[in-house]
């Protein structure tokens, strides 16, 4: 799956260290201790008999090629993944070993890019941290205060900051230019997702169907909420709830009172009818859940997303309204040209808002956010603030200034969670609060429109989202070979360092 980004993210303080912002802890510390397959290249602490003295005296965990990770080094990022708010397994013993792996590739990596001649000089990297400094509209001091608050030193950010621009510029010459993309692979993704949308040309207010009108879709939905990174319990405990709603829901029941009890007995459980919307209105996996289903009934499988569970009901579906006198005369020819498969430009919906966003960061709980922005929600709602007063007082990124104003986006220009969560409300509405991989957000839509996308632009993203898919299982490949190659040593990861703080 393509994951796209909030588009103002460049005027974000980026997370820039990728083994703390990909570390996906949970899932880590589950299949830590599992074979792999250069398992002939890690050798036992049993088969070293000086590794008793390693440990003692230089607090090694673990000798890879010809460098080490240190114990503290295990510390350090648990203790900075802390401070930043980060969801943490309770085995401790497992956590050490996930986030050691982690270490582990990255030395590898580290150490291949300075082996092929990557560097990145002082006077480079001064001025990489001048350009971030300057795009977060801060100052070099603040910066500093703020990298210190996350739970790092300056001098240790650099280092990282240093390393990540190493790996990555060693991970685009080894695996991104590699990647090639043919001009019949894109005219088949466009085709696929064509075919996905029901035809060549997805539904809009501008495109009429052949009964009248474009499609509405009157759809409810039970949502089970659970956090991305929470581990895998709370994951399959939200799974079975979902799934058994769903089975209730196919039974005799008023899938509207279901939803209301299930709310009611569990407040964080979240029902609601988004009313009829079409199909671009929709989030994609809403949409492809309920594309084949009629109305009354309630779709096959539970939906996962990143936020959750959702079980959806279409409640029904209508023509949504008569199709103008011009469109009539040109539909014939329009049909005509695309079973001829002349290149069409598809027309989307595109939405300005703006919202109030509060980062991930030391010191600030979800819950916390969570409650600060509903505050300021409930503010907008009683007319007693106004929200882009709100956003500029209160809002953690560069559009602040501007009232937190995003500007007009299309689908696919956010992040699936705020994408969704957006589509979901009317003009002027004010969304809860939403969970992204930024932080905490308010949305408010302030105005929709209707736009082409031209055939340039589609084969633009379709190009993009093949690379990404390319991308992510040649990246996986190519970091499992690099891990193969490797010798590696495992000495002593279970405890703690002594005497290094």
């Amino acid at each position: 799956m393509t994951h796209h980004r909030i588009k103002p993210k460049h005027v974000l303080i980026a997370t820039i260290f990728s083994g703390l912002a990909l570390l996906s802890i949970a899932s880590d510390a589950q299949t830590t201790g599992t074979s792999k397959k250069g398992a002939s290249n890690v050798e036992s602490p049993s088969s070293v008999s000086s590794d008793s003295k390693v440990r003692d005296i230089d607090g090694v965990a673990a000798v890879v090629n010809t460098g080490f990770i240190t114990r503290k080094e295990i510390d350090d990022r648990i203790l900075t993944l802390q401070k930043q708010g980060a969801k943490l397994p309770s085995d401790v013993v497992a956590l050490r070993k996930a986030i050691l792996e982690r270490l582990i590739i990255e030395k590898v990596q580290l150490q291949e890019a300075e082996q092929d001649g990557i560097t990145v000089s002082e006077k480079e990297l001064t001025r990489i941290v001048d350009d971030i400094v300057t795009r977060n509209k801060t100052t070099l001091a603040e910066f500093k205060a703020k990298v210190i608050a996350s739970g790092m030193s300056y001098e240790r950010y650099k280092d990282m900051l240093r390393n990540d621009i190493m790996m990555s510029r060693y991970r685009e010459r080894e695996v991104e230019s590699k990647i090639k993309i043919s001009e019949a692979e894109i005219d088949n993704f466009i085709t696929e997702q064509s075919r996905a949308r029901g035809g060549a040309v997805r539904p809009t207010a501008n495109t009429s169907s052949a009964v009248g009108g474009v499609e509405e879709i009157d759809i409810a939905q039970i949502f089970i909420p659970v956090d991305a990174n929470a581990g895998a319990g709370a994951q399959a405990e939200a799974k079975k709830k979902a799934e058994s709603l769903l089975k209730d829901a196919r039974g005799d029941v008023d899938f509207l009172k279901l939803g209301e009890m299930a709310a009611k007995e569990n407040p964080k459980i979240k029902f609601q009818e988004l009313g009829y919307r079409t199909p671009d209105r929709l989030p994609q996996l809403f949409y492809e859940a309920v594309r084949n289903i009629g109305g009354g009934q309630v779709a096959n499988n539970v939906v996962k997303s990143p936020a959750g569970f959702h079980v959806l009901k279409v409640l029904d579906r209508r023509s949504g309204g008569s199709p103008q006198p011009q469109q009539a005369s040109t539909q014939a020819p329009a049909q005509e040209a695309t079973t001829s498969g002349a290149p069409q430009n598809i027309a989307i919906t595109q939405t300005l808002s703006r919202h109030i966003l509060l980062k991930n960061r030391a010191g600030l709980s979800d819950q916390d956010a969570e409650r600060r922005l509903a505050g300021y929600r409930a503010q907008v709602v009683a007319k007693t603030a106004d929200f882009g007063e709100l956003a500029k007082k209160y809002s953690e990124d560069g559009s602040a200034a501007n009232g937190g104003n995003l500007g007009w986006m299309g689908p696919g220009e956010l992040v699936p969670e705020f994408e969704q969560a957006m589509n979901r409300l009317q003009i002027g509405e004010v969304s809860p609060p939403v969970k992204t991989e930024f932080g905490w957000h308010l949305i408010q839509v302030l105005e929709r429109r209707q736009a082409e996308l031209t055939t340039e632009k589609q084969r633009e993203f379709a190009k993009a989202a093949i690379r990404q898919k390319k991308f992510e299982q040649a990246y996986q490949d190519w970091l499992r070979q690099l891990r193969d190659s490797a010798t590696v040593k495992i000495l002593n990861v279970e405890d703690a360092a002594t005497g290094n703080r």
